[in-house]
């Protein structure tokens, strides 16, 4: 108790000489930046996964064959939680004379419980507020155009009939599936006793929807999933479509690293702070030392001064980040145009770990050093601690960040990334200051005036040159890395989803058809299409094991499906650029004696396939076995017509194919699928227009919450930068007392100043952005999937940005020694 008496005095103290304000405002800072953007992240994380449920119309969907009830109806009973349903069947539709197999969804009150259906009816196109009104119903855009159907007129539905009232332009759970091409209608759940198509042997599809808190979400799928019987299955926004999975995780990692690079910022700031605060205790634990003061005491006040600070700037930067981040919430609110969720306790949680860890982690060994104080330091100020065990506390220092950065990436990939990364740079940095040292020292001599006074203030503070050299490039890499991923990530977004992507899948071309179909294309004024054929098969055995979709029980139910359902089979001799090989080697021209194939990877690894397996298949009725001889990454967002499984050439010419393609139909050629369906009768048109634009506008979402995040962690690294950048001026200042004593002018001495910052800005800004341009290499390849090119001219310009971050944060630290009177700032110094 006596030790943290001694340590709040010291601390009360301190405060009051304003000896601590240059490490309590890095740490706020620090504490603020990783808090803030932990704010920003968790109400952001939370709302795009809420948005994203558009595409489930709800937070959580059980399927089932047959009506739910029971157990799973119970769960969705329970209390935090909204419910609705709906039912799937098909039926015959008639409009006028024309009759045609369509899909009939019947809709229960309150659907969808995420999103909304854009209808377009007598009032214009608009978001639905419920679901059609008793007595009529809505039919999608594409199967009108089929049918000929008009608003107003007549639907013939079963023993039913009711008005067409609204054209859906954009469902809220709109799915592409290639064999469900039928013409969609809507009704509401009450009418659908009337059509009497609900009979015994009926084949019907009853999805339960509910939505709410995660909390409860994530209650409800607990306590549903031992529960669900043959025929259903459960599920979340990790079913919907890859393009959509493969954005929000994207934009998860990329969240994940600016944390990573506040951690970073932190650590410098935290670490140049607290070896400007130690060197400040040096006379005054020399006093200490001499009045019989232990090294355990002058460890316990130390240290105890340190915590209570810690908890102190910890407690100001969390408020401060807590208010900050109402505004940004509020203003991402309007910009994504959804319901941000209110911030959760754990980024405060983790502001204050991520503060009390890094101060006693980079803080706590040059505060330990002053227990080394020589007691003939009092009478000798050029003695200063020497500590054994500096290599132990700065090994200490690096645990303590790799922990850090482990915690905060969420990726043990993106963790080691970046701490291999930061170690690489720091030596590299260290290295180069050491040579520019040595240079400086050798071409002094031939320098003359206010650049030689500078350049030799470089080599003549050695270690503290190194530890800022180090510790700015250290920074500028992080926030250089943020910029170049950034901006990397954001143009892969669009170039993705870019407005010429595919918008009509065409399937069911025969073989005769190929030719007339490509003439009708260039008449309509659009590319020569690419048909791909496409073959239906049912897998029946692997490595000549019969199997069945219950031999795929262990590797979990998406395993079981995807064994259980028919496979979309294709060929060919050539991998688009969307298609990369990653294992075993694709046949390419020479066409193999024997069937191969070539399978997706993660299809691949879900059932257990690897290169040099044998797999069979059912093709109505005929056996077909081929040798899997390679592995492929697909990457879904080119909404392009890819497959699980492609055979090499020639295997497949004895058994029956259809051919698709897909195409990019401008808006203004509303007639393209009418006269195309006239021209060829048994063609099939999926619009997927509809489903383009829910995956692009929640990428345009993501897109958004990466930018704030982006620049709100920008500015927040800058601030962190600035605090690390002025925290060992002490020696600048009274070497600058002492030239202004002499006769330097201010001329001479901003001069001198300038060209200190400056070398020492090149140099950290050169090494960081080389540095940065190859971690965001590696991190874009291994951890995001994105094709990764060199952008030299963005690294020319970080480095000039570094120089002018060194320089104009330098001379903005040093600016009291030009505005104060020498002996004022020699006093404080002194004292």
């Amino acid at each position: 108790m006596r030790t943290l008496a001694l340590a709040w005095r010291q601390l009360r103290r301190d405060v009051k000489s304003g000896d601590v304000r240059i490490l309590f405002a890095a740490l706020v800072l620090a504490v603020l930046a990783v808090t803030s953007v932990g704010f920003v992240t968790d109400r952001a994380e939370r709302a795009l996964a809420i948005e994203a449920n558009r595409l489930l119309g709800g937070d959580a969907v059980v399927r089932a064959d047959a009506p739910i009830a029971g157990a799973v109806r119970s769960a969705a009973q329970a209390g935090g939680l909204r419910r609705t349903e709906t039912v799937e069947l098909q039926s015959m539709i008639r409009v006028g004379e024309r009759l045609q197999l369509g899909e009939l969804r019947a809709l229960g009150a309150g659907f969808p419980l995420r999103g909304a259906f854009r209808i377009a009816d007598a009032r214009g196109e608009r978001d639905a507020d419920g679901v059609p009104a008793p007595g009529t119903v809505w039919m999608s855009r594409a199967g009108a155009d089929t049918l000929g159907a008009s608003l107003g007129q007549r639907i013939a539905i079963g023993d039913g009939s009711y008005t067409l009232a609204a054209l859906v332009v954009q469902e809220p759970d709109a799915a592409l599936d290639y064999f469900n091409i039928a013409p969609k209608v809507f009704l509401n759940l009450s009418d659908l006793p009337g059509t009497g198509l609900v009979q015994e042997g009926s084949r019907i599809r009853y999805r339960l929807v509910v939505a709410g808190e995660a909390a409860a979400v994530e209650r409800f799928a607990a306590a549903v999933k031992p529960t669900l019987g043959r025929g259903q299955r459960l599920e979340t926004i990790q079913d919907a479509r890859p393009e959509v999975r493969s954005a929000l995780d994207r934009a998860g990692r990329f969240l994940g690293l600016a944390a990573l690079v506040s951690v970073v910022l932190a650590a410098v700031a935290v670490a140049m702070a607290a070896r400007r605060h130690s060197e400040r205790h040096l006379s005054g634990t020399a006093v200490m030392r001499c009045l019989g003061a232990s090294q355990r005491t002058l460890v316990g006040v130390h240290v105890g001064e340190l915590l209570m600070l810690g908890l102190v700037a910890s407690t100001v930067g969390v408020l401060l980040a807590f208010a900050l981040q109402w505004g940004v919430g509020a203003w991402l609110s309007q910009a994504l145009k959804l319901s941000i969720p209110p911030a959760g306790l754990l980024p405060a949680l983790q502001g204050y770990g991520v503060g009390l860890v890094v101060l006693l982690a980079f803080g706590a060994p040059p505060v330990l050093a002053l227990r080394r104080v020589p007691a003939l330091r009092v009478l000798r100020r050029d003695l200063d601690p020497t500590e054994p065990s500096a290599w132990l506390t700065m090994g200490a220092g690096f645990v303590g960040l790799a922990a850090l950065l482990w915690w905060k990436a969420g990726s043990a990939a993106l963790g080691i990334a970046m701490l291999t990364g930061i170690i690489v740079t720091l030596g590299v940095l260290a290295m180069l200051a050491g040579l520019l040292i040595i240079t400086v020292r050798r071409l002094r001599s031939r320098l003359r005036g206010s650049l030689r006074y500078g350049l030799a203030n470089v080599s003549r503070r050695a270690s503290t040159s190194v530890a800022q050299i180090s510790a700015l490039g250290l920074g500028l890499m992080a926030l250089l890395l943020l910029t170049f991923v950034r901006t990397d990530l954001l143009d892969r977004w669009q170039l993705a989803l870019a407005a010429d992507a595919p918008n009509r899948f065409i399937i069911n071309v025969q073989q005769d058809q190929l030719q007339p179909v490509r003439e009708f294309m260039s008449a309509q004024g659009l590319a020569a299409p690419t048909l791909y054929p496409m073959i239906r098969g049912r897998l029946v055995s692997h490595n000549g094991k019969p199997v069945t979709g219950a031999d795929y029980a262990e590797q979990g139910e998406r395993a079981q499906r995807l064994a259980e359902r028919e496979f979309n089979l294709s060929v060919a001799d050539a991998l688009r650029e969307d298609n990369q090989v990653t294992a075993g080697r694709f046949w390419g021209q020479v066409r193999p004696a024997r069937p191969e194939a070539s399978v997706e990877e993660e299809f691949a690894a879900r059932l257990g396939w690897k290169v040099g397996d044998r797999i069979a298949f059912d093709i109505a009725g005929q056996p077909f076995q081929a040798t899997i001889t390679s592995l492929r990454s697909v990457d879904w967002e080119s909404f392009r017509p890819n497959f699980f499984v492609i055979l090499s050439p020639g295997s497949m010419d004895d058994y029956p194919a259809s051919y698709i393609t897909a195409v990019s139909v401008p808006p203004q050629r509303t007639r393209f699928t009418s006269e195309l369906v006239s021209r060829f009768p048994n063609l099939s048109v999926i619009d997927v227009d509809a489903v383009l634009k829910q995956v692009r506008g929640t990428a345009d979402q993501v897109s958004t919450v990466v930018e704030v995040v982006f620049y709100f962690s920008l500015v927040a690294g800058v601030l962190v930068l600035m605090a690390a950048v002025s925290a060992s001026q002490d020696e600048r200042l009274l070497e600058g007392g002492v030239m202004r004593v002499l006769g330097g002018s201010r001329r001479q001495l901003r001069w001198a100043q300038a060209s200190e910052f400056a070398a020492i800005g090149l140099l950290s800004g050169l090494v960081a952005a080389v540095a940065a341009s190859v971690l965001a290499g590696v991190i874009a390849t291994q951890v995001f999937d994105l094709p990764w090119r060199v952008d030299w001219a963005m690294a020319a310009v970080g480095a000039g940005l570094g120089l002018l971050a060194a320089l104009g944060a330098g001379l903005y630290a040093t600016r009291r020694v030009l505005d104060a009177p020498p002996s004022v700032t020699l006093r404080e110094l002194q004292n």
